[in-house]
């Protein structure tokens, strides 16, 4: 089956905000005299906002509610996008390339909030027919869901649909989901080989992945 949709991930593909976003919680965590347990970066990467904030609440122990840490968090977070947006290099012209040629979803983990404000500043929001936060599904990543609602949400079905992630939740969920997946692995946080293994393509750059590129998978 030829690939009808491409479902853009949005931290660590379009935008390179996984240093921002740990170095934002590690800040929040020791301000209230905790740390970050060994897994704790790892485990949030891909986890929706209620999951990774009743994570710092309950497990790591900020003196808080979970709906409280996601609140300051967020907030915090908004503020850094607000003073610099993080786009990665060629990531705005790659999203445009491949709307010239297929229908295009974006299924992220970061809160509704935080998706419409990075689409805006970047110019992207026309680009996206269905945008989805793990917000608004059962579970986040590793979990399928996001990616089953985006394309549910699409009118297709994942076969003719193909995934951009980076992190090993991320690839595993759309793997899970049934889409062809591109890795494109972020360089200080690599994937794990075994959701590595679940994608049909891997390349080094968003940039390499041209609508010819897709076209071939």
């Amino acid at each position: 089956m030829s690939i009808e949709a491409v479902v853009f991930d949005l931290d660590g593909v379009i935008i390179d905000t996984e240093e921002v976003w740990e170095e934002v919680r590690r800040g929040y965590v020791a301000e209230h005299g905790r740390e970050f347990l060994a897994d704790s970066q790892d485990r949030m990467m891909g986890m929706s906002t209620g999951e990774w904030s009743a994570h710092l609440a309950d497990e790591v122990g900020v003196p808080r509610t979970a709906p409280q840490v996601a609140a300051d968090v967020l907030g915090r977070m908004a503020e850094r996008y607000r003073q610099d947006l993080p786009l990665i290099p060629g990531a705005a012209d790659t999203v445009r390339a491949l709307g010239g040629r297929y229908r295009l979803a974006l299924a992220s983990s970061s809160a509704r909030i935080l998706i419409d404000q990075v689409l805006a500043t970047a110019g992207l929001t026309d680009e996206f027919e269905v945008t989805l936060s793990t917000e608004e599904v059962p579970r986040g990543k590793p979990a399928p869901d996001v990616y089953l609602e985006a394309v549910a949400k699409l009118g297709l079905t994942p076969g003719v649909c193909a995934a951009i992630e980076d992190s090993s939740n991320g690839l595993r969920s759309a793997a899970a989901a049934g889409l062809t997946v591109i890795a494109v692995p972020h360089g200080v946080y690599p994937a794990a080989e075994d959701a590595l293994a679940g994608a049909k393509l891997v390349v080094k750059a968003i940039t390499e992945v041209t609508p010819e590129v897709v076209s071939n998978l």
